[in-house]
Order: structure tokens, then C-alpha cells, then sequence
């Protein structure tokens, strides 16, 4: 892990822009003096728990809404960091994902549901990829002296979510986006998933199956699972669902 910028906000909360073997990516630090150099943690210091922010992809795009639920984190006492996603963004693109992508689009325009084949094709290649960098990421993040975890995954893509929460033992809750499709292996693979789960779902969301959200809900395996549904669409989601995961995180990883 390289940092290559850092930014103090007023409110306090430290940015810091870093490349990981030459992914780009973001750690958000609370309020709290920041060592110097770096490396070194203050003898007054605490390790702080991690949030990991998952995100659908172009980490420029998604910056302020990235950096709106870091700030909130940050606010809590967490540290958040995130990764540019495969084929987005400053990355190589995929052309097959593209491909795929296009066809699942226009399924979608005409009215109709996106095959499986099709969904697979897009999704099941970024999971294969995507999970491996998240857990160097956190590999990482967890080698600086300021943060100790515990460690929770918050958004989506939801399949990378699954996939972490299944595989990854350091990552203890998670607040998964119910907004993009899956892959029946990733359901398949939901019914291992036991950690606590806080799972958000916009009702009337184009872009997503409201049925498969629904079966996945029903496959994973914890006990302690939530639904939170609201109306509209994909980028209606109402301030005070920000806030129920914010409890949820607190909840769990303090």
C-alpha cells in the first residue's frame, strides 16, 4: 500500500488516497490526531474498528456518496476505506462484461428479466476478482497501527458482499445494497453466511429483481438478519436508513 495524498477536512476527518499494487483507493480516518509520521501510532492513540465501503464501481462517480457515508463513519469512530472496482473506473475494462452488461440492459428496457447465463457473465467474473483485492486490501489496512478492528462491509456490489462475508472470518457484520443482480451460486452461497446482516432494499428499484433480493434474504444462513425496504428507486433512499445502518455498525463493532 502506497498513499500518495492525505486531506484534513474541517470537521477533522483525515483523507488519504493510496494505490494498492496499483489499485486506487481511499482511507477515511476519524477525527483523531494523526500520527507523524504515519507509521507511528501516538502513545495516547486507540486502534479504531473498520468499516469496508463497497461501492458498484467508477470510485471518481461514486466519490461524494463514498465519501458522505465515510464521513458519517468517521463520525462514529470508525475508519472506512474502499478500492476501485475491476474494469471500472482507471482500470482495464472487461469487454466481456461489457458485453454482458449490455445485453442485461437491453433485456431490461424491453421489458423483460435478464437471463442467468447473462447474469453470471457479468457478475460471477467481478466476485472471482474483486474478493481477492479486498482481502489484500484489508490485509493491509490491518498492518497500520490506527486501525484494529473488529471490521464490517458496508453496500455492494451485494455479491462481493456475500462472498466476502462467506469466506472473509475478519469481516463480523455487514450492511449489504440490495442493487444489483445474483448469480444463483451467490444465493447458493448466502446459506453459509451466519454473521449479522443489516440488508437494504429500495422496493421500486428498475435495475434490480425485488424477487431474487427477497430469496436471497431468505438463504442466508444468520440469525440475526434485518430487511429494510422503502419505497422508490435506486437512488431514493431516505436519510434515516442511513442512520439505521449507522446503528447496526455501532451495534456491532464497538
Amino acid at each position: 500500500m502506497h498513499f500518495t495524498t492525505e486531506l484534513r477536512h474541517d470537521d477533522g476527518v483525515v483523507e488519504r488516497a493510496f494505490t494498492l499494487d496499483g489499485i486506487p483507493g481511499i482511507l477515511w480516518m476519524p477525527a483523531t490526531p494523526m500520527p507523524t509520521p504515519p507509521a507511528a501510532l501516538d502513545a495516547g492513540s486507540a486502534p479504531v474498528p473498520l468499516i469496508l465501503l463497497g461501492h458498484p464501481g467508477g470510485l471518481e462517480r461514486m466519490r461524494p456518496r463514498l465519501a458522505a457515508r465515510a464521513r458519517q463513519a468517521a463520525h462514529q469512530g470508525f475508519a472506512s476505506a474502499t478500492i476501485e472496482l475491476p474494469g471500472s473506473g482507471e482500470r482495464p475494462p472487461s469487454p466481456d462484461a461489457e458485453q454482458a452488461r449490455a445485453e442485461l440492459r437491453a433485456a431490461i428496457l424491453a421489458g423483460g428479466r435478464p437471463s442467468a447465463d447473462v447474469v453470471d457473465r457479468l457478475v460471477l467474473p467481478l466476485v472471482e476478482q474483486a474478493v481477492p483485492e479486498w482481502q489484500r486490501l484489508l490485509d493491509a489496512l490491518l498492518e497500520l497501527p490506527e486501525i484494529g478492528g473488529p471490521v464490517g462491509f458496508s453496500g455492494g456490489v451485494i455479491a462481493i458482499g456475500v462472498r466476502l462475508a462467506a469466506v472473509e472470518p475478519r469481516i463480523v457484520a455487514a450492511g449489504l445494497f440490495a442493487g444489483s443482480y445474483v448469480p444463483r451460486a451467490i444465493i447458493d452461497e448466502a446459506r453459509t453466511v451466519t454473521i449479522p446482516l443489516h440488508v437494504l432494499l429500495q422496493w421500486d428499484d428498475v435495475d434490480n429483481d425485488r424477487q431474487q433480493a427477497l430469496d436471497l434474504f431468505d438463504a442466508f444462513g444468520s440469525t440475526e438478519k434485518t430487511l429494510v425496504a422503502n419505497l422508490g428507486g435506486h437512488t431514493g433512499v431516505p436519510a434515516f436508513a442511513g442512520e439505521d445502518a449507522a446503528r447496526f455498525f455501532e451495534r456491532h463493532l464497538k
